[in-house]
Formats: structure tokens, sequence, C-alpha cells
């Protein structure tokens, strides 16, 4: 099986608790989302999201992900399928450990896993490091600047 992992990271200066309320208000991503202009869903585990993927200068795309794991204040994991199953698959992870002051650390990968992997790698690249890396700043104001 071949896999392409995506890492990204930031410092929020709020709890996990607070940056954790933001990443739950699927209602509130029009407002702030520079990744993901429209999301619905309840958060629990065993769920499945809506989410509307349009990143500037990218078509927009809808997945529904299967929500894995869901542990308020730490972690927010889900699996979709993006393309075919065993060819092409994903896991989304946000993980947020509080810091020795009291704020946060996200850690916000993406693992790729299937047959169509190495000649789409450096397109996943392109793709999802950039938007990722806006999102994260984007979470960061978010949470410092309207609950912090």
């Amino acid at each position: 099986m071949f896999i392409k992992e995506i890492h990204t990271e930031i410092d929020i200066e709020a709890k996990p608790d607070v940056v954790w309320n933001v990443l739950e208000d699927l209602s509130s991503y029009p407002e702030w989302n520079p990744m993901v202009r429209e999301a619905s869903g309840e958060v629990r585990t065993g769920n499945r999201l809506s989410l509307r993927y349009q990143p500037d200068g990218q078509k927009s795309r809808i997945f529904k992900p299967l929500l894995i794991v869901v542990i308020p204040g730490c972690e927010l994991r889900w699996q979709g399928q993006p393309g075919f199953r065993f060819l092409f698959e994903s896991e989304h992870i946000y993980l947020l450990k509080e810091t020795q002051n009291g704020k946060t650390h996200l850690d916000h990968d993406m693992v790729f896993w299937g047959l169509f992997i190495p000649p789409v790698k450096k397109l996943i690249d392109k793709t999802v490091r950039g938007p990722f890396n806006d999102f994260n700043k984007a979470l960061k104001h978010r949470a410092e600047g309207r609950y912090s």
C-alpha cells in the first residue's frame, strides 16, 4: 500500500476547549474557514459530515467523511474516500495539545493511502498543504480574537 502524509502545525493563544469550540461549530465555517466553505452534521463518532471543500483557486468538491474519533478538546479525526476504495483513501486529523502555558498546539495532518498515490503525490502536496496552512492561520485568528 502506498502512503502520502501531509503534516502542518500551529500554536494558538487559546485553551484547547476554545479551539475545539471553533472546530466543532460547523455552521460558522463560512464566516472564517478558507478551506471548507460549508459544513453540516453533528460532530459525534460514527456520524457523517457534509463538507464543501473549496480553497481559493480550486474547484468546489463535496465530501461526506465518517467521524472515527471525536474527543472534545483533544482530537478530531475523520475518514473519507475522495476517490475509490483501496485505490485512494484518506484520513484527516486534528490533534490539540495543551501547552505548559495553557495554550494550544495544533497538529493538523492528513494521510492518504492506496494504489493511486504514486502518480498524485506532488498534486496532493500542491493542493492540500497550502490550504491546510491557511486553515490553521484562520483557526488561530478565530480562536484568539473572538473567543479568548
